[in-house]
This record gives C-alpha cells, sequence and structure tokens, in this order.
C-alpha cells in the first residue's frame, strides 16, 4: 500500500482556449473541467487508476469539493476536518500546450490541526510500503514539516519504516532533502536550487551534468534521485547507477499533473518489483500519458507506453561532500566513480 500526504490540497480547474491566451482581453473557453487536485492527491488518483492500493491523507471538511471528487473516482482518503474550504487552483492550456497556472495560497492550518494530520500519518504507514508527501505546505506551515513527519514515522515504526519520497520545492524541499528520503523527486528547476549547481534549462539540455548534480544528493544521504526534465525526459540516478528516460515524442494537451504522474508511474513499477531503470522507463511513460491527456488527467497503466522510451545508462562521477554551501548545504568535489 501506498500513502500519500498532501497538506495543502485543491480543486485543479482547467480551462482549455481555443487560441492563444490574450492579456487584458476577454476569452471564451472551449471547455473548463475540474478534479482533486495536489500533488500527493494526483498521486494517489494514477495509483488508484491501475488499481494499486492507495490511501490519500489531507486536511478538509466532509463536504469539501477535493473530498467529493476523490469520492467521485474512488479513491480512498482520511481527512482531518479544518473548519474551512480548500483552496481551487486555475490552469489555463493553449492548443499549441502552452499552460499558465494561478495557484491559490490555501488556507492555514492550526499547529493543533498539523498534529492531527501527523498522528494520522504515523498510524497509516504501519504495514505501507511507501510514504508519499508532497506539494506546497499550507501559509504558516514550518518549511521543516516534512522532515518532521519523516522522523516521526521512523521512530514510529523502526525497521518496518515505509520508504519515504518527497515531491515539493522551494524551502520545505532543501529542508526535506537533509533529512534523507528514500526517493527525492525534483524538476530541473528545483534541482539546480537544491544543489547549486547549473541552470534549470542547462540540467534540462546536459544530462551528465544533472547526473553529476542527483549524485550530490545521494552523497547527501537522499537514497535516489527521479529528477524530471519536461520535454527531456527524466533521470534516475541511485548509488548503483544512472540512467536517462526519453519517451518519443507526443503531443502535448496540458503539463499538469505530469510529474506528479511520473512519480506514481516510478512507485506502481518499484511496487512490482522492477529493476531502476524499468521504473525509469515507466515514470517517464506515465509523465508523457499524462501530459497527452486534457487538463489534470492523470493515466492508468494501459494508456501509458513504457515501450516508447529509450533508456540509456549515463556514466557519472560520485561527489565527495566537502562543506556547508548556499543550497541544501552541499558543495562538491568530484571523484571518479
Amino acid at each position: 500500500m501506498i500513502l500519500t500526504l498532501t497538506t495543502n490540497p485543491s480543486i485543479d480547474r482547467t480551462v482549455d482556449l481555443d487560441g492563444p491566451l490574450a492579456r487584458g482581453a476577454v476569452q471564451r473557453a472551449v471547455r473548463a473541467t475540474q478534479e482533486a487536485g495536489g500533488k500527493g492527491v494526483n498521486v494517489s488518483r494514477a495509483l488508484a487508476a491501475s488499481d494499486l492500493r492507495t490511501l490519500a491523507v489531507l486536511p478538509g471538511d466532509d463536504d469539501d469539493p477535493v473530498l467529493a471528487g476523490l469520492r467521485s473516482v474512488d479513491v480512498p482518503f482520511r481527512n482531518v476536518p479544518i473548519g474551512v474550504g480548500l483552496r481551487i487552483n486555475t490552469t489555463i492550456t493553449e492548443p499549441d500546450g502552452t499552460t499558465t497556472k494561478v495557484n491559490e495560497p490555501g488556507p492555514e492550518l492550526s499547529a493543533a490541526q498539523l498534529d492531527e494530520l501527523l498522528a494520522v500519518v504515523v498510524a497509516e504507514s504501519e504495514g505501507a510500503d511507501w510514504l508519499v508527501l508532497a506539494g506546497s505546505l499550507p501559509p504558516g506551515t514550518p518549511p521543516t514539516f516534512y522532515t518532521y513527519v519523516t522522523a516521526a514515522v521512523r521512530e514510529a515504526h523502526g525497521a518496518a519504516s515505509p520508504l519515504i519520497a518527497i515531491d515539493s520545492s522551494g524551502e520545505p524541499l532543501i529542508e526535506s532533502a537533509a533529512g534523507a528520503p528514500d526517493l527525492l523527486k525534483p524538476n530541473a528547476e528545483e534541482l539546480a536550487e537544491l544543489t547549486g549547481i547549473g541552470a534549470a534549462d542547462e540540467l534540462e539540455e546536459d544530462h551528465d551534468l544533472a547526473a553529476s548534480a542527483c549524485a550530490v544528493l545521494i552523497s547527501a544521504g537522499v537514497g535516489a534521485v527521479l529528477a524530471t526534465l519536461g520535454p527531456r525526459g527524466a533521470l534516475l540516478v541511485t548509488n548503483s547507477g544512472a540512467w536517462h528516460g526519453l519517451h518519443s515524442p507526443v503531443t502535448a494537451r496540458s503539463t499538469v499533473g505530469a510529474g506528479d504522474s511520473a512519480l506514481a508511474g516510478y512507485l506502481l513499477a518499484h511496487s512490482a518489483g522492477e529493476l531502476p531503470e524499468n521504473c525509469l522507463r515507466q515514470a517517464v511513460a506515465h509523465g508523457s500519458a499524462a501530459a497527452a491527456l486534457p487538463g489534470s488527467t492523470v493515466p492508468s497503466l494501459d494508456q501509458t507506453t513504457p515501450e516508447a522510451v529509450t533508456v540509456t545508462a549515463l556514466r557519472i562521477t560520485l561527489p565527495v561532500i566537502a562543506h556547508a554551501g548556499p543550497a541544501m548545504g552541499l558543495t562538491a568535489q568530484e571523484e571518479p566513480r
């Protein structure tokens, strides 16, 4: 079973235009859809769509539209009531796949509500294979919250603790990386921010440089790094190797949730006992399938084409951490691996 925690869930509303977005003008949409969202929620939706057992933990009242959305697609969940409505995130998509997102901040959670979420996660983690901590944190939540959850789960369950995957951004991601998760899923921009190596466009273009940046995180104690590179595929770096995966070209309709679907694809393959390179293959297949679907629709396993993904082994150097630096406290000296 795979448990997900989404502390700042949302209704993801997608508005499709029949032409380019015109700022300051009035435009009519060709369609509008909405689904329960938030990174962890999206992962659970994708896992449930492929019949892998999952449970989504999130704040929200019983009658909140986000929870209604989960019920409508048969995603099991446990919620902590908070007395206010959850946020609405709006995505505008253009015919060429250009995506513009406007995300609301979400409601602030009290210390007692955060403690209740933590208690639910610790209890439900018993017997779970993976715990996914994903998405932004609500306003006012300490950026160390995911690190605190990780430590609490490991303290409660010891050697029987689930593997922990983290997909966030900004300070929460930096703090979480220092907590030695089993899997970290940054995009290129987040990878650059974490390590201080390169810029997003450089890492998307130069896979050896991106793999070396991932290796810095591995040397700092992260178990594996799944770095998504947009249309240029994804990287997987572990202690045993590094691989790049690229899907044959697809026509992108919406990139919303593509990274979340990539993480779900990795978890599906890992749960099936696949080798690391095949976990990457399924991650890329899931992410590409999501990009080809409208709105924040997540693909099921039978909608993906892993056979269209080319996986290439990369030769990297294993960094030796020298001293604290400006990003997640890391700088590196390279040593041949």
